[in-house]
């Protein structure tokens, strides 16, 4: 099974910024790396009108949008329930690493992206499932502390955690 670590933290923290940084520096170390991303918001992915969305209005469950570059698959839920983080786990191709953004209640490794500039109480006081928090600011907790301005100490955590070092 892929080993998955979670990225978590407050809206505005950080969290994409610091995967964003961490996909170069990982993919250099040879790890495949896929993410899943958590959005409470809808989202398009085509712009309206243009033939995928149109079948996607039309009734079709799934449209998947192929070209020589990418593809992508749009399921519409239509009243079923949101797939679970291990139903997405199952869909993605084979990976050395998935990245998960957001999914708080997620049982899986995590650290927990915290600024306190933004006046938020941070996730991992009340989560005992955090393992760090990459955070600008020195804080007082018994959890590991990582400079999320310093994506390549983050990268090198989650190696060491998942065995990768």
């Amino acid at each position: 099974m892929t080993p998955v670590f979670g990225i978590a933290g407050r809206s505005g923290s950080g969290k994409t910024t610091l995967i964003e940084a961490m996909l170069p520096l990982l993919a250099a170390r040879g790890l495949r790396v896929s993410v899943i991303k958590h959005s409470h918001h809808d989202f398009q992915m085509e712009p309206p009108g243009k033939d995928s969305a149109r079948f996607r209005q039309a009734g079709a469950q799934e449209v998947m949008v192929a070209s020589p570059f990418r593809y992508a698959i749009v399921h519409e839920l239509r009243g079923a329930p949101e797939p679970t983080l291990q139903e997405q786990l199952a869909r993605l191709a084979p990976a050395d690493l998935v990245l998960v953004e957001g999914f708080k209640q997620a049982a899986i490794p995590r650290i927990e992206v915290y600024r306190p500039a933004l006046g938020k109480p941070p996730l991992h006081e009340d989560d005992g499932s955090f393992l760090a928090v990459a955070t600008d600011t020195p804080l007082q907790t018994a959890l590991p502390c990582l400079p999320v301005n310093e994506p390549a100490r983050v990268a090198d955590f989650i190696c060491r955690t998942l065995g990768f070092a």
